[in-house]
């Protein structure tokens, strides 16, 4: 039993049935000095309120991508700190959480976007040449203006090659407040958390980042070759 633990129940038996201190510090094997400490850390609060807010907007995450987030923010946070504090505030992950809750989760803060460069759209769009290979055009569409910043087509996709793309269009067009995007691999790696696209990534189920933004993920025939 961990000494916070013990300190609670010291207050509790104190409280209910008027012992001292340390009479009940002794019942629970707690030593005085141990009772009477107090942490000298500074803005854990203000640390675990945040480590609680990723949670809330990235529910699948564990510790070690929100400590990646939270170096992001410039906090100088110890790996190991973070892996005592997730559990602590209760935020270890279930592995039988049913994914239609998660789903449910991940959408229930959706807002339309009320500006240009408020909320840009993330997915890919599937096509095939008419060699029979397969090809995935990598889209980003504000939901706001239907403007759409990047259309980059490629045969392979990897997280690194989704940062890079967005760096480049970020320097160019400025930075989104928010990039919705699906649960695809190359959108939950750590390469695109730690990528400094200077926007907030927001999950949501697969297929519905493309929704809002009218994209068309319809398979097509396209032609190659010098006689196309």
């Amino acid at each position: 039993m961990k000494p916070v633990r013990r300190r609670k129940l010291v207050d509790e038996v104190c409280y209910e049935w008027g012992v001292s201190i340390r009479r009940a510090c002794r019942v629970f094997l707690l030593d005085t000095s141990t009772y009477h400490y107090r942490s000298r850390r500074s803005g854990q609060a203000e640390r675990e309120q945040r480590i609680r807010e990723i949670c809330q907007t990235r529910v699948r995450y564990g510790y070690r991508r929100v400590h990646v987030l939270l170096r992001r923010e410039g906090r100088l946070i110890n790996q190991k700190r973070t892996r005592r504090v997730y559990p602590e505030l209760g935020l270890q992950l279930r592995n039988k959480t049913p994914k239609r809750r998660v789903k449910a989760k991940l959408r229930d803060d959706r807002r339309p976007a009320t500006r240009a460069n408020e909320t840009w759209a993330m997915d890919f769009v599937h096509d095939q040449l008419a060699t029979g290979r397969k090809v995935r055009v990598l889209t980003i569409v504000d939901t706001f203006s239907r403007f759409s910043p990047a259309l980059e087509p490629r045969f392979i996709f990897r997280g690194t090659d989704v940062v890079e793309i967005l760096e480049g269009v970020c320097k160019e067009g400025g930075f989104p407040a928010t990039i919705r995007v699906d649960q695809g691999s190359e959108f939950v790696s750590r390469e695109l958390d730690l990528g400094p696209t200077g926007a907030v990534l927001r999950s949501t189920s697969p297929g519905q980042a493309s929704r809002p933004t009218m994209l068309s993920s319809r398979p097509s025939t396209v032609a190659s070759g010098p006689n196309a």
